[in-house]
């Protein structure tokens, strides 16, 4: 899978789909007077501007190396996201506001099958743009695209309490204020998926520890080559996306000679780089 092309065709897809879909949306929101309806129309097409932050990060951390930037332009993927994450914050907040104005006012809607039948069209279009988008993440390791999903699964999920509120105010009476919590839900969901698109985001720029699997797959490599306990220790790997760069540490015999034990690090170092693609430094330190 050339997984740049993929990326590209996911964000690509998502436009086109959630504009689509924000049109709709708009359309039935505006016409029943729903707030809730129109406030789920903007999350949708904020979907769109996070698959085109998709397409220009992607674009962006393909770059090559240069001078300035030696270990390339990968991290655009950790960047992008947190633009995203500002973006539905705004959003959130709008509708929040508007909603408990629209509550303090006492304002009903009247929902009709119209508003039933574009909410029920707009889950199934959305979760299947959730799990495109989860499946292209998985297949690239793109936290940019996993983001879009969960933005996807979030507008999805905001859709379906969306739908529950219209059945249950269609069908009881007394129910003046349901437009008003929907609108606050939808807010809060828009809301939750910007903290956590920047929470990820964030961390990974800060920098993480090597996950323990990758440890315990490198030591037992390590092992494979050489017999002898080697004591690794002090992995602290960083993650440009497009290049990785590890560093540890090993214990050798404080008799051997620089040029014996250069000649494990170079050999440790190589089998990383084939085996895991990852360019690792290693430091020794002597036992006893």
């Amino acid at each position: 899978m050339n997984k740049e092309k993929a990326q590209v065709t996911e964000g690509v897809v998502s436009i086109v789909v959630n504009a689509i879909l924000f049109g709709i949306k708009f359309w039935a929101g505006i016409v029943t007077g729903s707030i809730a309806i129109v406030a789920d129309a903007w999350h949708t097409l904020s979907d769109s501007l996070t698959s085109i932050l998709v397409v220009f990060s992607v674009k962006l951390s393909s770059k090559k190396a240069d001078k300035e930037h030696p270990f390339g332009h990968g991290r655009w993927e950790y960047i992008s996201p947190i633009f995203i994450a500002f973006v539905l914050a705004i959003i959130a907040y709008d509708f929040f506001i508007n909603s408990i104005e629209k509550f303090n006012n006492r304002e009903s809607v009247v929902f009709g099958t119209l508003a039933i039948a574009v909410t029920i069209v707009s889950i199934v279009i959305k979760e299947l743009l959730a799990q495109y988008a989860f499946y292209i993440a998985r297949k690239t390791d793109n936290i940019t695209v996993k983001a879009d999903g969960w933005h996807h699964r979030s507008d999805s999920l905001s859709s379906f309490v969306v739908l529950i509120g219209i059945i249950v105010a269609r069908f009881v009476n007394n129910f003046w204020w349901m437009d008003s919590v929907l609108g606050i839900f939808c807010a809060l969901a828009i809301f939750y998926a910007a903290v956590k698109i920047a929470k990820d985001s964030i961390t990974k720029l800060l920098g993480e520890e090597p996950q323990q699997e990758l440890i315990d797959k490198i030591t037992e490599e390590v092992k494979k080559i050489y017999k002898n306990d080697l004591e690794i220790h002090h992995f602290h790997l960083h993650n440009y996306v497009t290049q990785k760069e590890l560093t540890l540490h090993i214990r050798l015999d404080k008799n051997m000679t620089i040029e014996e034990g250069h000649k494990i690090a170079s050999v440790i170092e190589k089998m990383i780089k084939e085996k895991f693609n990852i360019a690792a430094t290693i430091h020794i330190d002597p036992i006893g």
